[in-house]
């Protein structure tokens, strides 16, 4: 029964708790017991907290024994990326050079309000060194390996959350996405990565990739990542970026089908060469979504120049990241990400600026694409994941990470909303599907993704 519970979804947890089916200790003691068991052998977690995650779990229980839950995700197991800082855990941020020993006493927007709803916080997952690479390993904690091939990478930033999502090491996974961090990995770890529509949730504290970094959810299912978004979206004075304050219960939607929605299909953007075993589980997938009644329209969205424009905005702001750091620190940093940084210190204020301009065009050709399509869809990746450890897979086909990553930084600069939903397997390893809506409109993704799931539902891996 322990395992059972772990891998229930969050849906059924708190239909559970209210029917009293079993309680939140013993769900979050199967999780616990899960992370113990399976953590040692893919890395998913840097800090876990049995002591505060049972405490937690008994004032929630005592909550729903006397019908009073504190919120949506009342008792419900969930991790914290190592990006996002909780009151009471060190947020490392993957690296030596963050001082562990200071006061720790402020949450995250999101983390706040998945606390107020009453999540379990079990601990956090881990991430590359402050988030900067489509891979997850770092000098502090090491290689995250991929659940379906524990040779191969978990992709990242968010690397630890997906992999903890597709092994029932806890249920709902904070992350983030800030060029493909919650994408990737959902990709190639085989489950499904929300990144809500810029400023959607929102962020503290402000990090120099403020302007195209998201929060969102890493799930084992559609249904759960709506949930987990009407949780933590909503207005918080501290994000200088963030909407207006908008209740809505992201749920809503869910089960209308596609019948008549029109979607446009990219095979590719901008003549990136795709794996053709990819590019045959995505176009077997855009044929279902044909079935389900979409009206399916092969058609490449304006978004030329996007790789250039990313990379200028990016690269300015991983320099940004690591500039305060003495030099003591820096010598303590990932040489990859010293030497990206040193790149992105020389970009001139004329280029970046340029490349802002770019960023505006792009955004309002989107925009007039998506006045003719209530949805894209597309390959997250080109390829599956590769060997573990490495920064690009080995053969020379990809020569810089952003050439493996070519199709989830231009939706940070156009701001929409975007999701991986698995669609398949090269091998064992998992494909994800891309789906794109217009800005604001996640209730179109979430729509799009439960859809295809109803069909397809996804599978975890078993062989662990």
């Amino acid at each position: 029964m322990s395992d059972a519970l772990a891998l229930l979804s969050a849906s059924e947890l708190v239909a559970g708790y209210r029917a009293r089916r079993f309680s939140p200790v013993e769900v979050v003691g199967a999780s616990l017991r899960r992370i113990h068991k399976l953590n040692p052998r893919v890395n998913a977690f840097c800090l876990v907290d049995d002591e505060s995650a049972l405490l937690a779990a008994r004032a929630s229980e005592q909550r729903w024994f006397s019908g009073a839950p504190a919120g949506l995700v009342d008792g419900v197991p969930t991790s914290i990326k190592d990006l996002l800082i909780s009151k009471g855990w060190p947020t490392l941020r993957g690296s030596l050079a963050i001082p562990r020993d200071q006061p720790w006493v402020e949450d995250a927007p999101a983390v706040a309000r998945l606390r107020e709803q009453g999540a379990v916080f079990v601990g956090k997952t881990t991430t590359p060194e402050f988030g900067w690479k489509p891979v997850t390993d770092s000098v502090i904690h090491g290689i995250t390996r991929n659940p379906w091939n524990l040779a191969s990478t978990a992709g990242g930033s968010s690397g630890g959350a997906a992999v903890a999502a597709a092994l029932g090491m806890g249920t709902l996974h904070l992350g983030t996405d800030a060029g493909g961090s919650i994408r990737i990995p959902a990709s190639f770890c085989g489950v499904f990565g929300l990144k809500p529509n810029h400023a959607r949730v929102p962020a503290y504290p402000a990090s120099p990739n403020s302007g195209i970094a998201h929060v969102g959810p890493i799930t084992c299912s559609v249904a759960d990542a709506a949930l987990m978004l009407t949780a933590m979206s909503g207005y918080d004075a501290r994000d200088s970026y963030c909407l207006p304050q908008e209740r809505y219960d992201w749920r809503l939607g869910l089960e209308r089908g596609l019948s008549g929605l029109r979607i446009a299909y990219a095979p590719t953007l901008n003549g990136v060469t795709v794996d053709p075993l990819v590019s045959a589980c995505v176009r077997t997938a855009v044929d279902r979504l044909a079935d389900l009644g979409a009206v399916i329209n092969e058609e490449e969205p304006p978004l030329g120049g996007a790789e250039a424009s990313f990379l200028t905005i990016y690269g300015a702001a991983v320099a940004r990241v690591i500039s305060g750091l003495s030099a003591a620190q820096l010598d303590q940093v990932d040489p990859g990400l010293r030497t990206f940084a040193t790149e992105g210190s020389r970009i001139s204020i004329a280029d970046y600026f340029a490349a802002l301009k770019v960023r505006e065009e792009l955004t309002a050709s989107l925009n007039a694409f998506f006045e003719r399509y209530d949805a894209l869809v597309l390959p997250m990746l080109p390829l599956v994941a590769f060997e573990a450890g490495e920064l690009v897979p080995k053969g020379g086909a990809f020569p810089s990470w952003y050439d493996w990553t070519p199709f989830s930084g231009p939706f940070n600069l156009t701001k929409v909303p975007a999701a991986s939903i698995p669609c398949g397997f090269v091998g064992q390893m998992p494909v994800g599907l891309q789906v794109v809506a217009p800005m604001f409109h996640e209730n179109v993704v979430l729509q799009v993704c439960r859809a295809y799931e109803s069909d397809q539902p996804i599978v975890r891996p078993s062989g662990l």
